[in-house]
């Protein structure tokens, strides 16, 4: 294949983020961010990696077909214009696949239609998701347009582990089951993590903490994911900026029964309301640090809880794999606060897990290992690329379908 450029496109309700990647080196050419679409305040942020200063403008921009002619423009001023013959794919984050979609796929009208469908179990993600392939395709029908899901790493879970154990038949008419999300971070950093070590994916158990505003946990087995801490919806499992993860479904029913909460009002406060900002009052890690330094034990609670559950999840996934090689911090959190990782491995020496002290403070943009020389298992700090992930496997899938 001749062209060797893939531009990612990751559409959210009111924003598209994007990258073009050259693949024959995996390097940037551009970056960008265009959000508040549709308000009279939108701002496009372009960042051209090829030489020339970042620009940024501010105005209306009406729509997602505004927006991506926006965003064609700013790399058209930077000889990187989506007529270019080099481009060769765009690939699309699609948050949801459902069990239909385990892998990338090549969009067709088939493919959209599918996407669609699972819009009642991804109400957030998918609509956006749509708009920004829709768009795509309008700018460019003749190139190959890729979907990359966030779920599809996780459709290699077992029955017993996917299943909740509520009665089959419902559980089947409304597709309630655990899909799991982040997959694509999940699967780049498992693999990158064997690379790490020396080994390839197949021979690595690897437990992968995703932990960003948004977090999850994972169990990979020889590659293959087989548990992983969200489920139906990006709300189950560990606590997160906003969310609250784990809780006994109970409470839905006692907030609407004796508190008198709409299910709309629960979703919000369980989304939007919860998690650290709801223990505490802040999402942001650096702040609940600085402010448990001052003595702010509300901080230091809203920490231990999530360091508790964090620890929970690392145990449970040990159990669940038998045999583990490493533990991969990753995203925002994972790879920037040192205290959490630090904390999050304090008290687990017996299952051969230990952090070295002066690694786990350095700061770094490259894979590494935090533990010591003597521990069984490794500690790893991975900065997670989905970009590249979504570009690479977009361009291995367009190259077959050209």
């Amino acid at each position: 294949m001749s062209s060797t450029r893939v531009l990612v496109l990751n559409s959210g309700s009111s924003s598209v983020k994007y990258q073009l990647l050259d693949m024959r080196d995996s390097s940037r050419l551009a970056t960008g961010l265009v959000e508040r679409i549709g308000e009279e305040t939108s701002r496009l942020k372009h960042t051209p990696l090829t030489g020339g200063a970042e620009r940024e403008r501010t105005g209306p921009i009406a729509d997602h077909e505004a927006a991506l002619k926006a965003v064609a423009k700013e790399l058209a001023a930077d000889g990187l214009g989506l007529d270019s013959p080099e481009l060769a794919a765009i690939g699309h984050r699609v948050v949801h696949g459902g069990l239909k979609f385990t892998e990338p796929t090549v969009i067709d009208d088939a493919v959209l239609a599918e996407i669609e469908r699972l819009v009642p179990v991804a109400p957030l993600h998918n609509p956006a998701n749509i708009t920004g392939i829709r768009t795509a395709r309008a700018l460019r029908p003749d190139l190959p347009q890729v979907a990359v899901f966030d779920t599809a790493f996780h459709t290699t879970m077992p029955e017993s582990a996917a299943r909740y154990a509520i009665d089959v038949a419902t559980a089947d008419e409304h597709r309630v089951r655990r899909y799991g999300f982040h997959g694509t971070s999940h699967a780049y950093v498992s693999r990158a993590t064997a690379k790490l070590l020396g080994k390839a994916p197949e021979d690595v158990n690897v437990i992968v903490l995703h932990l960003g505003n948004g977090a999850s946990a994972s169990a990979v087995r020889g590659g293959r994911c087989v548990d992983t801490s969200m489920g139906l919806t990006p709300l189950e499992g560990l606590v997160m900026g906003t969310r609250s993860g784990d809780l006994d479904p109970a409470v839905i029913f006692h907030l609407a029964r004796v508190g008198g909460l709409s299910i709309d009002e629960i979703d919000t406060l369980l989304n939007k309301k919860s998690g650290l900002i709801g223990l505490c009052g802040d999402n942001d890690m650096r702040e609940i640090r600085r402010r448990i330094d001052e003595g702010d034990e509300q901080a230091r609670l809203a920490f231990d809880i999530y360091i508790h559950r964090l620890k929970k999840y690392i145990g449970g996934y040990y159990a669940v794999l038998g045999r583990v090689d490493a533990i991969a911090f990753t995203a925002g959190v994972g790879e920037n606060a040192a205290p959490v990782r630090e904390a999050a491995v304090a008290g687990l020496e017996e299952l051969g897990l230990a952090v070295d002290g002066d690694l786990n403070c350095v700061r770094s943009d490259e894979p590494r290992l935090i533990s010591p020389e003597y521990a069984r298992v490794k500690v790893a700090v991975v900065p997670t690329d989905e970009e590249l992930e979504i570009a690479t496997q977009t361009y291995a899938l367009a190259g077959k379908s050209n």
